[in-house]
């Protein structure tokens, strides 16, 4: 990335505008835009949790349609087999040879809607998708679009007919974001909103185009990590791997998803550099769904919010480098 002003100021206005579009319909929510944002920069897949109707898909829907690229929703039902996602080998009876016909999953931005509403089965076909950028049908593997993004909504577990998903598919998610309720005034805006006919009466129109991110995913691959800042995110990361109460720590996929997301957040607001407040600020995000409590901790509050608490527990025990 070149040290030059003007180059960064152009790169804070692109990802600014991109902001921008998002939160004039998420409104209330700077961080989860950011988080999101962030998120598309790094490469990463996204997963957005939390109670139905605060915006998880209204969330997911404006971001891609910020973006002038490919863009397909799943509504992920009980029933949906992985066919249904990835595609389907068919004989034509005109060639008399059989074809691929590709699923939804061949696009840009694929958002998996209440993704754990269905079984392990389904939920695995996108597993190779989200690690390789690739799917594989009977022997032949099919690249996928660049940039691709899934993003993930789904309910708490603890409602009915959810499947949860398993550590594997946690781990492929970049971040996971927690939505909550609006404030006041947001929640005000919203409703009054609703007489201009679409999403909080906002028309999303693309900002940016599939190049764009593509440029600025590369430019962010040079955010420099200093060795102070990548030793504190390795004390975090071997704190949750000898941590008592925890039986799964962070994967090694885990740390370079955190270094990733640092490194697009400090683009984000300009700088060249990740401090070591990026790495404190997304260290929820980005590790708090890979960990598992251990059975010792015994009864108490949901494993999600154990995870959370230990984290937290682990981030106040180690300094902050100055």
């Amino acid at each position: 990335m070149s040290a030059g002003s003007t180059v960064t100021t152009n790169l804070v206005e692109r990802v600014g505008a991109l902001e921008a579009s998002v939160a004039q319909v998420i409104r209330g929510k700077p961080e989860a835009v950011r988080l999101a944002v962030a998120c598309l920069l790094a490469r990463g897949h996204l997963l957005i949790e939390d109670v139905p109707g605060v915006g998880k898909t209204t969330l997911a829907h404006t971001l891609a349609r910020s973006l002038d690229s490919g863009f397909q929703r799943i509504q992920f039902t009980s029933d949906m087999l992985p066919a249904d996602v990835v595609g389907v080998t068919v004989f034509n009876s005109i060639r008399q040879d059989f074809e691929f016909k590709p699923g939804p999953i061949f696009t840009n931005f694929l958002l998996a809607d209440e993704i754990n509403r269905t079984t392990p089965k389904t939920q695995s076909a996108l597993l190779e998708a989200m690690n390789e950028r690739q799917v594989t049908i009977e022997r032949n593997s099919y690249p996928l679009p660049d940039p691709f993004m899934v993003i993930a909504t789904q309910n708490p577990a603890e409602y009915h007919g959810t499947y949860p998903l398993p550590e594997s598919q946690l781990d492929r998610f970049l971040l996971r974001v927690e939505m909550g309720y609006p404030d006041g005034a947001s929640e005000r805006e919203i409703l009054r909103s609703q007489s201009h006919g679409s999403a909080n009466g906002v028309e999303v129109t693309p900002v940016a185009s599939g190049a764009d991110i593509l440029d600025i995913q590369r430019q962010v691959e040079d955010v420099r990590v200093d060795e102070t800042v990548l030793d504190y995110l390795m004390a975090i990361v071997e704190q949750t791997r000898a941590h008592e109460h925890l039986a799964l720590g962070v994967s090694p996929r885990g740390s370079m998803a955190l270094y990733r997301a640092a490194q697009a957040m400090a683009l984000t607001e300009g700088l060249s550099y990740v401090t070591p407040d990026h790495i404190k600020r997304l260290a929820q995000p980005v590790f708090a769904h890979r960990l598992m409590p251990s059975v010792r901790q015994g009864p108490g509050s949901h494993p999600a919010e154990r995870c959370s608490q230990i984290l937290d527990e682990i981030l106040h025990s180690i300094p902050v480098p100055i």
